[in-house]
């Protein structure tokens, strides 16, 4: 069973730092890729951040670029996102996602996406 869960968030002011954290567990060996999503009040979810591991790329939203940056211990089953230079639309809850590709391929996207619980970050002053 794959299991993801967030720590990290928190109340920062504008311009703060915060680390996320998301530690997975269950998932196989196989092809999959990692992201971040967050989702302000009354906004839809966005992706923030991903990462494959085929490539072992990381992308980027434009929003976040230059001051987000994710990474991944491997050893800990752990994937982070730092988030720098924090500001006011930064509020949201963030997700931790992984994604086994093929499963997610083959069963016509029903099956293979999981979801951490969400950590919830505020920005203010």
């Amino acid at each position: 069973q794959v299991r993801l869960v967030e720590s990290g968030g928190g109340l920062v002011q504008p311009g703060g730092s915060l680390r996320l954290s998301c530690v997975v567990s269950g998932l196989k060996d196989t092809n999959f890729a990692l992201k971040w999503w967050r989702q302000g009040t009354g906004k839809e979810r966005e992706e923030v951040a991903g990462l494959t591991d085929v490539k072992g790329s990381t992308k980027y939203a434009d929003f976040v670029k230059g001051r987000f940056i994710m990474s991944r211990d491997a050893d800990k089953n752990t994937v982070y996102l730092q988030m720098n230079n924090l500001k006011d639309d930064d509020a949201a809850v963030y997700y931790c996602n992984a994604r086994d590709v093929p499963l997610y391929i083959v069963s016509g996207q029903k099956r293979g996406d999981y979801w951490g619980q969400g950590t919830q970050v505020t920005v203010s002053s």
